[in-house]
């Protein structure tokens, strides 16, 4: 199975694993099940780290779709806006150094110095 380049650096855990979908696709809410299945992470396991989200406020619910509640990442929690500084260094170093690009120049994620949320379509404009 391929993985993020962010997975690769930081460690496929499923924390990091719940962590880089909510931050990839911060643009839309997701119910926990999807969550579970689309950051292959045990649903079991992803309502153990829910209980350290929802407390930390990594996670805000956004809506109830019949049964089902909503939830994105809380892009308005400090944290959060560190984590996806974090995550998006990380993932820009490793594709330097992948390159061969002299790291000497700062790359600043452009939504960084804008509103969140940040995505991956951020880096593809």
């Amino acid at each position: 199975m391929k993985t993020s380049v962010f997975l690769q650096e930081d460690g496929d855990t499923p924390k990091n694993r719940v962590w880089s979908f909510l931050i990839v696709h911060s643009e839309y809410d997701y119910s926990m099940k999807d969550i579970a299945r689309f950051s292959k992470v045990g649903y079991t396991t992803l309502k153990e780290l829910w209980k350290e989200f929802r407390e930390k406020k990594i996670i805000i619910m956004t809506r109830e779709v019949g049964k089902a509640k909503m939830y994105k990442l809380n892009t308005e929690n400090l944290v959060v806006q560190r984590f996806i500084e974090y995550y998006w260094a990380v993932v820009s170093a490793a594709v330097k150094r992948e390159n061969g690009v002299d790291g000497k120049k700062e790359y600043v994620h452009s939504s960084l110095s804008q509103d969140l949320p940040v995505s991956a379509t951020h880096f593809l404009s």
